[in-house]
């Protein structure tokens, strides 16, 4: 009762304690998973501006479809590049006001081949058709609803080509800038010099430190910037064939060539097989016993495998090669036939007309006109054969127009049937006209080939599932050993190379030697990884990676090993020239010369614009000095490219004046049309750029 009475005393201070144990529980879970550590519902942020992660899911989405052989990492990246541009662009079409009316959405569309040259869309003069244009989306709902998105891409363009033009504008060249231009090329000086190269300066007399690398990449921190990156050092173990797995399959395909019994698992008797060579149905005997299937086709000599065609291509009918290595397959093949002329070769001269599909028409024609010149070009090439090549060079609207015509090897049904019908029934060296959907062609039958049909028993060499344990087992030992101990040392003891190490920065997936892992960069920049931790991942088809997180540079400055490759020899230069410096002292040209252990040389009618030195190279600096010096007087030592100088300027001869400059402008004014293309990577410096993808992907 007494002990009754105490809990009922203190049930207060327990339903308190109760009461604060479920609220840490629930501040917890919050805290784990919930708001107030919430992942961010935005894949990133542009200046303010967030790009939702459920939008951009849809369009990676979509262009993994779209796209060939495109992962979800490529089209995450390329997307972000898109959605990044496309934000700072309109930003900048928004404070110049730029807008986008009907008549620029429709010379956009017009630009589209898939638009502008679409029949539908084009009058009886091949011309396209507003009218029909919008007649067609009007009576197409379900068309006009995504011509809608369509016309947001093309406004965009429309825009974006007003702002190329209005920076391209911007960009003028005054006549005063062209007379500057002909200055640099005109002016000459001519002058004496002694040069202290830095190659006469060992890198063992000076000295170079982290801080002298560190110094020179802040003085130009913008060339330096680094997203950050992890650098995971790491281990491949291959699960690949042993020579028990490889004897293993030799054995079974040499017992294919002799035949004999062979036990059946299901029946659990044995079954006489006969000889490849025997074998009464072929084709059934490839299916039972290959991991390739039956191919009845017929292939030419340059398809066979260029190590053993020529002794595949003459093999007599009925008799068999091999065994033979293939990549992977050992393999044994049987001739089952030839077949004269199965291949041909050909050239042609495409001339098409409006309304066909063909995208890079040399020019507009109508198909009376077409057949016209077609048939000139047909006469021509009857009357020289051997100017076909340059007829089709020079007229051609195929492609192919840049091999003279030259289509190369292929076989019967490759081709349109009015082609092929032409080359396969007639005789190489034949020379005529056809007509298909996509125009004349004048057709040069070149080549002739025997084809081979082969029946090919194929295994693939592959562990075997002793081997593959063997691997893991040898992974996963070699992961536990390698936790906090030295890694090469374990690798060593393991028989085992560690491979270069990779630098991976966030949105990476291609790592090292074993391609595409976005598993392994995405496990080195997780919060939970650390330092020296050690992870082993299972790579299909590959082995085992066993990766240690080595080194994490984060955002910001490069460190000074990223860097180091890049400017080691310009700090180096910079250490030798303030010794050489030191040296280049002295009344005369000829006393600086002495001191250095070098002669005066000469430098005559050099220009800015052409600022080579003989046996030095190209030295503006010391050029531009030499224009700026009184004559005969010594300057102070110049730091150039190769060397420090000393120059005791002969000469200046100013260029003559001239009344026109337009071609030095006209020079200059090409610099304009690449200026657009610089904009993007000037907003983007500016901009305050927030990217979560590493959360998504």
């Amino acid at each position: 009762m007494a002990v009754l009475q105490k809990i009922r005393k203190r049930s207060g201070l327990l339903l308190i304690v109760i009461g604060f144990s479920l609220l840490a529980f629930v501040i917890g879970d919050l805290i784990q998973g919930g708001s107030f550590n919430q992942v961010s519902k935005d894949v990133g942020s542009i200046n303010g501006k967030d790009v939702p992660f459920e939008a951009f899911r849809i369009k990676v989405a979509n262009m993994e479809k779209s796209g060939q052989g495109t992962t979800t990492t490529q089209a995450a990246n390329q997307l972000w590049d898109q959605e990044v541009a496309i934000a700072l662009l309109s930003a900048e079409f928004e404070k110049l006001g730029l807008r986008a009316g009907e008549k620029h959405i429709v010379e956009n569309f017009k630009n589209d081949p898939n638009i502008g040259q679409n029949p539908a869309f084009l009058n009886e003069l091949g011309k396209f058709d507003l009218k029909k244009f919008k007649e067609y989306f009007k009576s197409n709902p379900e068309q006009a609803l995504a011509l809608k998105d369509r016309e947001k891409d093309a406004e965009l363009n429309a825009k974006y080509q007003m702002y190329a033009s209005l920076i391209k504008g911007g960009m003028y060249t005054t006549n005063a800038d062209g007379k500057f231009k002909y200055e640099l090329e005109a002016n000459k000086t001519s002058f004496d010099y002694v040069v202290a190269l830095y190659s006469s300066v060992k890198d063992s007399d000076i000295k170079v430190t982290d801080e002298d690398y560190l110094n020179y990449m802040q003085k130009h921190e913008k060339r330096f910037k680094s997203d950050g990156t992890r650098e995971i050092e790491y281990v491949l173990v291959e699960d690949k064939p042993s020579k028990k797995d490889e004897d293993e399959v030799k054995t079974k395909i040499n017992a294919l060539l002799v035949g004999g019994l062979v036990y059946n698992d299901e029946t659990k008797e044995n079954d006489t097989v006969p000889s490849f060579k025997n074998a009464s149905n072929v084709a059934e005997f490839v299916s039972a016993n290959s991991d390739i299937p039956y191919d009845s086709t017929y292939v030419s000599k340059q398809d066979l495998p260029a190590e053993h065609a020529e002794a595949l291509f003459n093999l007599p009918a009925g008799e068999v090669y091999g065994p033979y290595m293939n990549g992977k397959y050992y393999s044994i093949s049987k001739a089952m036939g030839r077949k004269s002329g199965a291949k041909a070769k050909a050239s042609h001269i495409l001339i098409s007309w409006e309304g066909t599909q063909v995208p890079n028409k040399k020019e507009k024609r109508t198909k009376e006109q077409a057949k016209a010149k077609a048939d000139g070009l047909l006469a021509q090439a009857l009357a020289a054969p051997g100017n076909f090549a340059i007829l089709a060079l020079t007229n051609s609207d195929d492609s192919s127009a840049q091999q003279g015509g030259d289509l190369g090897v292929f076989g019967p049904g490759q081709m349109v049937k009015p082609f092929n019908d032409f080359v396969f029934n007639n005789p190489v060296g034949k020379i005529g006209l056809v007509e298909s959907e996509f125009g004349y062609h004048i057709i040069n039958v070149t080549d002739k080939q025997d084809a081979i049909r082969l029946a090919t028993v194929a295994q693939k060499i592959i562990p075997s599932e002793q081997t593959t344990n063997e691997a893991f087992t040898k992974a996963t030992k070699f992961e536990m050993d390698a936790a906090n101990k030295d890694f090469a040392a374990v690798a060593k003891a393991a028989g085992l190379t560690v491979s270069p190490s990779v630098k991976a920065k966030p949105m990476d997936e291609n790592f090292g030697t074993v391609g595409n892992q976005r598993q392994i960069v995405k496990w080195a920049y997780s919060d939970d990884t650390n330092i020296g931790d050690v992870k082993r991942f299972e790579i299909t088809n590959v082995g085992h990676v066993i990766a240690k997180l080595k080194k994490v540079n984060e955002k910001g400055l490069m460190t000074v090993e990223e860097a180091k490759p890049m400017i080691e020899s310009i700090v180096k230069n910079e250490k030798k020239a303030e010794k050489l410096i030191a040296k280049m002292k002295g009344s005369s040209l000829e006393a600086i010369a002495k001191a250095n252990a070098t002669t005066v040389q000469q430098a005559v009618d050099v220009t800015v614009d052409n600022a080579t030195l003989a046996n030095v190279g190209v030295e503006q600096k010391v050029v531009g000095t030499a224009f700026g010096t009184a004559i005969n007087k010594v300057s102070a030592p110049i730091q150039g490219n190769t060397g420090v100088f000393v120059v005791k300027t002969k000469s200046v001869v100013k260029a003559p004046k001239i009344a026109d400059y337009s071609a030095y402008v006209n020079k200059l004014k090409g610099n304009a049309g690449q200026a657009a293309g610089r904009v993007i990577p000037a907003l983007k410096n500016d901009a305050k750029i927030e990217d979560n993808r590493l959360e998504f992907y």
